[in-house]
């Protein structure tokens, strides 16, 4: 199966790259080569490229810059995704998307089946659920992958930050109000190979097991990083509610996702903090 991967330099891109199955053969043009937001260059790239299925790993993530700049947010995670929708569809391709738990407004108190009704807080979300729609809109039969709190050994992401925080104070603050489940982007890719060698379309909820807050992910990250080497001194990891770190976006304060369905599939996902120590035993060596 030839497989085009748009969003091949961000962190789900270079994961998928790195774990693809032997059987794949993986087309991952770089950005400036594959411009989603322009609809001549998908139609030549995948004129050119005749793929059996696209991934669509990119995505406008600036959550608290979205609610100023909503053009934007909207090109990328609406309008590109019917873009390449469409030329999957014309192409006879699978599609492949991948969605977030922000679509949901986080009042739930049990974990969200992917049939739950959509309610997102802010304009990333909103726009997230509108590529969503627009997958199903100009794809007669799309993969719609939601996952949440993605990170990975390089780019920029909570673990990276959190690090870098670390290494610069000797306490941090982080809000212990918010709840959902870390995903590490190789974990999450595998799933997404799974499903799509599968030949399943519809919606499915992909994260790694477990639930936390993002303190407690905080927490993780300085007990791990300390235990790996990659932390040379003591932390205070403070906990705070929402309320003290007002942001422009509104975040959903319960975003686990349930995974029943996916996990009938592929078997169950590896505990967070297991992820979370793989993750930095590869920063450990690249480092």
């Amino acid at each position: 199966m030839k497989v085009l991967i748009a969003g091949s330099g961000g962190q789900l891109g270079r994961a998928l790259q790195l774990v693809a199955p032997a059987e794949m053969i993986v087309v991952a043009p770089p950005e400036a080569a594959f411009d989603i937001t322009d609809a001549d260059a998908v139609a030549r790239v995948v004129a050119q490229v005749q793929p059996h299925a696209i991934i669509n790993a990119a995505a406008y993530t600036a959550v608290d810059r979205a609610e100023s700049d909503e053009a934007s947010a909207r090109a990328v995670n609406v309008n590109a995704v019917g873009t390449l929708a469409s030329a999957a569809r014309v192409a006879g391709a699978a599609f492949v998307h991948v969605s977030t738990d922000f679509v949901f407004d986080g009042a739930a108190h049990v974990p969200y089946p992917p049939d739950a009704a959509a309610n997102p807080l802010g304009v990333y979300g909103r726009t997230k659920l509108d590529g969503e729609i627009a997958a199903a809109e100009f794809h007669p039969a799309p993969l719609l992958v939601r996952t949440a709190w993605v990170y990975a050994a390089d780019g920029s992401n909570f673990v990276a930050t959190m690090l870098r925080l670390m290494r610069e104070r000797t306490e941090i603050r982080v809000v212990a109000d918010q709840f959902g489940t870390p995903t590490h982007a190789t974990s999450l890719a595998r799933t997404i190979w799974a499903l799509l060698a599968g030949g399943h379309t519809g919606t499915f909820h992909a994260t790694d097991s477990g639930t936390a807050t993002w303190y407690d992910f905080a927490v993780a990250i300085y007990e791990e990083a300390r235990a790996a080497g990659l932390l040379a001194r003591d932390v205070a990891v403070v906990p705070i509610r929402t309320a003290d770190y007002p942001t422009p976006a509104g975040r959903p304060a319960f975003g686990v996702l349930d995974k029943t369905a996916t996990w009938a599939i592929t078997g169950p996902a590896r505990h967070w903090r297991a992820e979370l120590r793989d993750c930095l035993a590869a920063m450990k060596a690249r480092a």
